[in-house]
Order: C-alpha cells, then sequence, then structure tokens
C-alpha cells in the first residue's frame, strides 16, 4: 500500500462527481459509496483519498498525498505549498467584488470574504488599503449586516447577489476551475507520470471531435482550411474520382459553425464523432 501513488479528491461540492468521472474516463477505478473516504485502484496502483475540498491543497503540499484535484482559488487562498499542473476544464468559477451601489473605490474599506488569502493577495498586488474581513461560507448578508462595505465572492448567475441587492464591480479578482496539483518541487514517479498523462489525454479529448466528410476535390483546399486538424487532415479516396474522404480533429465548440461551412462549401456525409481520449 506504500508504494501506492496517493491522490487526493474533493469528498463532495460542486467539483467532487466530475472529478471522479475524469478519473473514470482515463481509465481508474472510483468509489461507488459516497461514505468511503479511502478507495484503491490495485491494478493501477493508485489510492484516491476524499477529502474537503479545502484541505486537498494542504495535504499534498505537506508531501502527504502525492496529487490532488482542487479549485484553483482554493490553492491559492491555501497557501499551501503545491503548484497547478493543469486545468481540468470543468468547474469554472469566476470571483468579483459587489457591493450596494457598486462604488468601484476599496482603500479603507472593509471586504468580507470566504477567501481571504485569494482576496488579500489580490489587493497587495493592486496596492490596495483595505480591510479583509474573513467569513466562513455565503457573505451576501455581511453588508446588510454591517459587517463589510463590500464583498468578494465566486459569482455564476448574479442571481444570488441581486437578490442581496448587490452589484458587481471592477476587474475580475481570479478566474478559478478545477485544477491538478502537486507538491512544489516534487519528484514524479512512473506511476504518477502515467496519470497525468492520462487526465491530460481526457482533457484534450474533450475539447475536439473528430470530423468526417466527403467533398469534391475542387473544394478540397478550401474544406481543408475550415479543418486544419492538428498537423493536417487525412485525406483518402473515394470510388468517384473527382471526391475524395477527408478527417480532421475540430474543436468542439467550433463544431457547428465549421459543419455549416463545410455543408455551403458542397461537402457531404459530414459525420462527427466524440473523442473519449487521445495523446497529442
Amino acid at each position: 500500500m506504500d508504494s501506492n501513488l496517493k491522490v487526493a479528491l474533493p469528498n463532495k461540492g460542486s467539483l467532487a462527481e466530475a472529478a471522479m468521472q475524469i478519473l473514470r474516463e482515463a481509465g481508474y477505478r472510483q468509489r461507488s459509496d459516497a461514505r468511503d473516504l479511502t478507495f484503491i485502484d490495485p491494478a493501477n496502483g493508485v489510492e484516491f483519498y476524499y477529502l474537503r475540498p479545502r484541505d486537498i491543497a494542504t495535504y499534498v503540499g505537506s508531501g502527504e498525498l502525492n496529487l490532488g484535484i482542487t479549485g484553483r482559488d482554493l490553492l491559492i487562498d491555501s497557501g499551501a505549498s503545491a503548484q497547478e499542473i493543469m486545468a481540468l476544464d470543468f468547474g469554472k468559477s469566476v470571483f468579483n467584488f459587489a457591493s450596494i451601489n457598486g462604488d468601484p473605490n476599496l482603500d479603507g474599506k472593509r471586504i468580507a470574504t470566504a477567501y481571504p488569502n485569494l482576496v488579500t493577495q489580490y489587493l497587495d498586488k493592486q496596492t490596495i488599503s483595505a480591510q479583509v474581513v474573513p467569513l466562513d461560507g455565503a457573505v451576501e448578508g455581511a453588508i446588510k449586516l454591517g459587517v463589510a462595505d463590500v464583498i468578494a465572492d465566486v459569482v455564476s448567475t448574479g442571481n444570488t447577489l441581486k437578490q442581496a441587492g448587490l452589484k458587481v464591480f471592477g476587474a475580475e479578482i481570479l478566474q478559478s476551475e478545477a485544477i491538478l496539483i502537486e507538491r512544489n518541487g516534487a519528484k514524479r514517479s512512473n506511476t504518477a507520470e502515467t496519470l497525468i498523462r492520462r487526465v491530460s489525454s481526457v482533457v484534450i479529448a474533450r475539447q475536439y471531435v473528430l470530423v468526417d466528410y466527403d467533398v469534391r476535390k475542387s473544394e478540397l483546399e478550401a474544406a481543408c482550411l475550415l479543418t486544419p486538424g492538428l498537423e493536417s487532415p487525412t485525406i483518402s479516396p473515394l470510388q468517384k474520382e473527382d471526391w475524395v474522404a477527408v478527417r480532421a480533429m475540430v474543436p468542439r465548440a467550433k463544431v457547428h459553425g465549421v459543419m455549416d461551412e463545410l455543408w455551403n462549401l458542397g461537402a457531404r456525409g459530414i459525420l462527427v464523432t466524440d473523442i473519449h481520449s487521445c495523446r497529442l
């Protein structure tokens, strides 16, 4: 057991299920009972620890655990001796300031937040002198209760802030998302390298789809400009001498627009396939 790679995952919250899912897609078994605090995948030599999201960076930074999935916001706020290896493209959030009147002047203000270290770092970088008021949990009511003039918090739709009568103002404090982390200066084992490579493959695969289509040779150059692929598209001859088949990876976010343009160009038989994993 001591030789197993030890990986920390969120035990609950918005990142928990998505973190387990990305590891399942990378070929790692996960717990089936949410009450389990640890789970061993003997085939891959990995032991998973399910922890409070706020504690993960601390455990990884101490060297007790080798890798972890947490939020960028939580890593920065922890002050732990750990670093981001890669962004995982889920659990995205934005931090903003908000107040009743939306006054952008923060000097001398009391700022309530559940992320005091993160906000303090931001204020120091901006050379703003303000008092940070640490709170554990929701901070929307801090202004009405008289303990703060401004709050700094995660903003998604903004509905919660509107209900509290607050307006977002100023530049974003941070764009956060789920990240894979390791201890600063850690020496990676082969098992750790394998997990990082597998997870990276899933992240990339989620961002792309495979597009196949048929097109006339006369329109091939224009079609390849729409679907350049990574190095170049794969082009195969068809029975019709003046037609070819093309296959290329296309960013998932752009695929519908690309399909429209290919169709207008005269391409036919346009197929889109999900990619489950890839090594680039």
